[in-house]
């Protein structure tokens, strides 16, 4: 076709944009319920989706991996070849992996497979082969399979990973249905936007200052309860007589004591405190903070000035905005 005329190359791209058209009429063709529970285990997850995969399928993993995340469910993208030489140390026990395949036979992607099965994590697949090593590793599996690849020589990924992608965001969309994700949550995510606004912050602007849930040391724990009760930030932060920090008691660790039958009402809370707590100081962002909260898996950080003395405590939801964003779960 080389040199001939316009109307050649416009009909050929037609027919480039058809193949790729049948491609994802035949992905929809194929949708079954493993979408369905797809989409539940995502929305069930308490952790993150960790997507996976190498190549063109690593490419539009990337993008899926940032759609879900900018529509309300977090979301990574892990190299397999970068996991097995040590980034699945970023891999909790709560996450959810989304590994894509076309041929499912991609052995830098399986090899990392049965290490993320012995953590307990569920996999779902996006493979064209129900039958590939990748479909039989996966709790879900779900079928990118294409008639043919727009490419003249059926060898380039085209159709596939145009099928692939558009698959990605029918699990974003549905997700966002699922969690009731609105316009303004959407605004959260995005730079410029609410959640922007608040992570540049000082968080002396953002915490809480007056009546805070200090108690002294020597007070009883039937008295931190009702304090923690009463304030209902999920912790009390125990100072000293001049309110110099010294320990932290959360409602998850009277729980445990609680289970554990290891609870004393009537003793102090310097036997139960968690001494040399982590800690916020004023003028420190409120991004700083959240990346600090969330790598000790805690909610509640007291903030201090140069003297250790509590000037405030930050919540979570103080960052994020008072809990607005529905992040997880049904």
């Amino acid at each position: 076709m080389k040199g001939k005329n316009p109307r050649e190359w416009i009909d050929f791209a037609k027919r480039v944009l058809d193949i790729e058209i049948e491609g994802i009429e035949e992905v929809k063709k194929n949708l079954g319920r493993e979408f369905y529970s797809a989409i539940k285990i995502i929305a069930h997850c308490k952790g993150r989706v960790v997507v996976t995969g190498i190549g063109k399928s690593g490419l539009v993993g990337r993008k899926i991996a940032a759609t879900l995340s900018s529509t309300g469910t977090p979301a990574f993208f892990l190299h397999p070849v970068e996991g097995a030489h040590g980034d699945l140390g970023m891999i909790t026990k709560d996450d959810v992996v989304l590994a894509i395949s076309n041929s499912g036979e991609t052995d830098e992607l399986n090899a990392i497979m049965p290490v993320l099965k012995t953590l307990g994590l569920k996999i779902i697949a996006m493979t064209s082969r129900k039958d590939s090593t990748l479909a039989k590793l996966s709790d879900v599996v779900l079928s990118i399979a294409v008639p043919r690849e727009a490419c003249t020589l059926n060898l380039a990924p085209t159709a596939s990973t145009t099928a692939t992608l558009a698959l990605g965001d029918a699990l974003a969309v549905a997700l966002t249905k699922w969690k009731e994700f609105k316009k303004e949550d959407f605004k959260l995510y995005h730079p410029g936007g609410e959640l922007g606004r608040r992570l540049a912050l000082d968080i002396d602007e953002i915490m809480h200052k007056d009546n805070l849930p200090l108690v002294k040391l020597g007070t009883s724990m039937k008295e931190a309860i009702e304090i923690l009760d009463e304030y209902g930030l999920g912790s009390v932060i125990i100072v000293d007589e001049v309110s110099k920090l010294q320990g932290i008691i959360t409602d998850g660790d009277i729980r445990r004591m609680i289970v554990r039958n290891r609870l004393n009402l009537s003793e102090p809370v310097d036997i139960y405190m968690t001494i040399n707590p982590k800690f916020g100081r004023e003028k420190q962002r409120g991004a700083e903070l959240l990346n600090l909260m969330e790598q000790a898996e805690i909610t509640v950080l007291p903030i201090v000035d140069d003297n250790m003395v509590v000037k405030g405590v930050v919540h979570l939801h103080d960052i994020l905005g008072k809990g607005k964003i529905k992040i997880n779960g049904a």
